[in-house]
């Protein structure tokens, strides 16, 4: 199973001191993950202003410090259509960050299945030597993506629920996994805000790749108090990995929470 670190996502900046936003401190919590065995980190990168960017030059920047860091870490980047709005554009930037040093390339790429053009934004991807993340927030997504097939250069399906509310994510992450149905690429399942710990626990008693990170959430797993950095939450996530009858637990006082409430 593999436990990806999502380090900032779309959070703006100033939302929470602790979500890392420059090359360096991107780079800090990349080798701060990778040192508790995390490989994967998926990060937005930012403009000096603060502002999302797809800019060749920014995202370098951040691939290079990362990789500076954590060297054996998969680092992967957004093409969000909020980031970039025209698929057109998005992929002659993306046609750029092919033509950027080995050590500033991202090595994936998460590419929304609902968005427009997302088939052409894969294969600039592919071009540029770049692996390809899909993500599938909904039933539906996950239909047209069995209908479509997987694009080549498919390194791995994002299965991510948007619900929020702890019980209705879980029903939600049920929905969506047997909408996707087998696969021949991994799946990665993860939640967010208060729906992020109860959809990762199911990840891992279903034995999926999963995620945690301050773009999926700035708590710990009993909500009680914001985390402190993104390997406070991987220390969450692994702890809950290496005893699932927490995680079970958790759910269950939660479940039964909702229920009195």
């Amino acid at each position: 199973m593999v436990l990806q670190c999502c380090l900032n996502g779309a959070r703006p900046a100033g939302a929470y001191p602790a979500v890392p936003m420059s090359p360096r401190h991107l780079a800090r919590d990349a080798r701060a993950v990778s040192a508790l065995g995390v490989h994967s980190v998926h990060v937005h990168p930012r403009d000096r202003d603060g502002r999302e960017s797809l800019d060749p030059p920014t995202v370098g920047a951040v691939t290079h410090a990362i990789r500076a860091a954590a060297p054996r870490t998969e680092i992967g980047v957004t093409t969000a259509r909020w980031v970039e709005p025209d698929p057109l554009t998005r992929i002659d930037i993306i046609g750029q960050w092919g033509r950027l040093p080995a050590h500033a390339r991202p090595d994936v790429a998460s590419v929304n299945v609902h968005e427009r053009g997302w088939q052409r934004v894969c294969a600039a991807l592919v071009a540029a030597g770049i692996g390809v993340e899909l993500g599938v927030w909904t039933c539906g997504d996950a239909v047209q993506l069995r209908q479509a097939g997987l694009p080549p250069g498919t390194i791995r399906v994002l299965a991510e629920v948007t619900v929020t509310d702890p019980e209705i994510a879980l029903i939600e992450a049920m929905r969506i996994l047997d909408a996707l149905g087998p696969l021949p690429a991994p799946i990665l399942l993860h939640g967010e805000d208060a729906g992020a710990w109860p959809v990762l626990a199911h990840a891992q008693r279903l034995n999926l790749d999963t995620r945690i990170g301050f773009e999926d959430t700035l708590e710990g797993p009993e909500r009680a108090r914001r985390a402190t950095s993104n390997e406070q939450l991987v220390r969450y996530a692994l702890d809950k990995a290496a005893t699932p009858q927490r995680a079970d637990r958790s759910v269950r006082s939660r479940r039964g929470a909702a229920h009195r409430h």
